[in-house]
């Protein structure tokens, strides 16, 4: 008999983890297809400390063939999928398209820039989600300050020197706490003169920065980032951007040359296009991550509404989906690997579970917050706590991030342009313009969801 074809679909959090897990259970027993536009599993918890020029690319990047010695890797994004008749299409980084037959498949597509429909905020900002966004704001910031120090005018000068955040969540706060230490340090190897200093600015919406977290985390963090200089405007958005400069809902305009676009996400459009039934947005899957209406299609990470087992989800009330967090869907993709194999009759299917253990976050130096198992801690306790769980939680690299903290600690940061990566090489769109044009699919960006 032939062995049965599982093709994963996204190697992000939930799809790396259903990969691995899945390359033990049905060793020998299923032929195991993963499909993702690179070769690697990003760590994106640490992507700011690559923007800062703490670690380097590689560092928290897993290679896909290294680790995955049973599985077959496909370079490719998917475009569609169709469910009756069981294939998955996509196109390769050169633009030639192919298909995937499956028996089982496990969508895990991640999630994508989510944008607002504000002025000039497609073409002006930049998006933080994924390497070439890191190396490019590395840069990109590091450019400014040396511009500014050669510049004659002091309101030109100020104006490269004034750094806008946007989204006081995870990403934008680790980016705002991390790029003022960067730009502090580029200062004292650049001097600018004039008494003019790096300003960085960090705005929301919500009264408090981390309003997803605990308050105590939030004003544990809010102080950080005040008493190193970073200026915090709550109950703040962004009315309109140009080319020079933003435009606040309060009125108030900065000169500035740099919006770091950090509100948060929205499932790829992949799952928009299943036509099958979404929760703001996401797909709809069962306790078990499956799809209903299809029993060999799996869902999990950013892309699935899975039930949040902590939830009271009785029939009187409201439906209750599991955050969008990197935790959930690393364990969702354990379980999503043990349901497709009991699907295959290996094992038995268990429905999703999850602990909350906490969340840490690195606001740069010794500097941090974190509550594991609901206990609230702050600076440098709560810095070795978040450091030593990401050493734990990755699945790769740990000597050589490790090596790099160390260095960092030892040794000056280097502060240099590496011109890798262009502005128009990374758009906030979430797809790509050449891979739009390929395929014949209609632009995301501007939408709301």
């Amino acid at each position: 008999m032939s062995r049965a074809r599982i093709v994963i679909v996204g190697a992000g959090f939930a799809g790396y983890r259903t990969a691995r897990c899945l390359s033990r259970r049905a060793r020998g027993r299923a032929d195991i297809t993963l499909l993702n536009p690179t070769d690697y599993f990003l760590y994106m918890p640490l992507l700011p400390q690559v923007a800062a020029g703490l670690l380097e690319p590689r560092r928290v990047t897993v290679s896909l063939p290294g680790t995955l010695p049973n599985v077959r890797h496909v370079l490719g994004e998917a475009h569609h999928v169709d469910l009756d008749g069981r294939t998955v299409r996509y196109a390769d980084p050169e633009g030639v398209t192919g298909e995937l037959h499956y028996d089982r498949l496990v969508l895990a597509v991640g999630s994508v820039n989510k944008l607002l429909p504000i002025p000039g905020v497609a073409q002006h900002a930049h998006g933080f989600r994924g390497i070439p966004e890191a190396l490019y704001l590395r840069d990109h910031v590091t450019r400014q300050i040396e511009l500014a120090a050669g510049e004659a005018d002091p309101e030109r000068c100020t104006a490269r020197c004034t750094f806008v955040v946007v989204g006081a969540g995870y990403t934008g706060t680790e980016v705002a706490a991390h790029g003022k230490m960067l730009t502090d340090a580029l200062v004292r190897r650049t001097p600018l003169g004039r008494d003019i200093r790096p300003r960085w600015v960090l705005l929301d919406i919500a009264p408090r920065v981390l309003p997803e977290m605990d308050e105590r985390m939030s004003r544990a963090a809010d102080r950080v980032l005040r008493r190193r200089g970073i200026e915090v405007c709550t109950r703040t958005s962004v009315k309109e951007a140009t080319a020079s400069g933003v435009l606040l809902d309060n009125g108030e305009y900065l000169d500035t040359r740099t919006l770091i676009w950090c509100v948060g996400v929205r499932p790829d459009p992949l799952v928009h296009r299943l036509d099958r039934p979404l929760e703001r947005g996401r797909l709809v899957v069962d306790r078990y991550l499956n799809v209903p209406g299809h029993p060999e299609v799996f869902a999990c990470g950013d892309a699935a509404a899975v039930p949040d087992p902590n939830a009271d989800q009785g029939p009187d009330e409201p439906f209750r989906a599991a955050p969008m967090t990197a935790q959930h869907a690393w364990r969702q993709g354990r379980t999503a690997a043990r349901n497709v194999a009991a699907s295959l009759g290996h094992g038995t299917a268990a429905p999703y579970q999850h602990r909350d253990w906490g969340f840490t976050v690195d606001l740069g130096g010794v500097q941090g917050v974190a509550n594991p198992f609901g206990v609230t801690v702050s600076g440098p306790l709560a810095g070795a706590i978040t450091r030593g769980y990401h050493l734990a939680a990755m699945p790769g690299n740990r000597v050589r991030v490790a090596a790099d903290w160390l260095l960092d600690a030892m040794l000056p940061r280097q502060g240099v342009q590496l011109g890798l990566v262009r502005s128009g090489s990374v758009p906030l769109e979430s797809a790509s313009p050449e891979l739009a044009r390929v395929l014949g699919v209609p632009s995301e960006s501007g939408e709301e969801h």
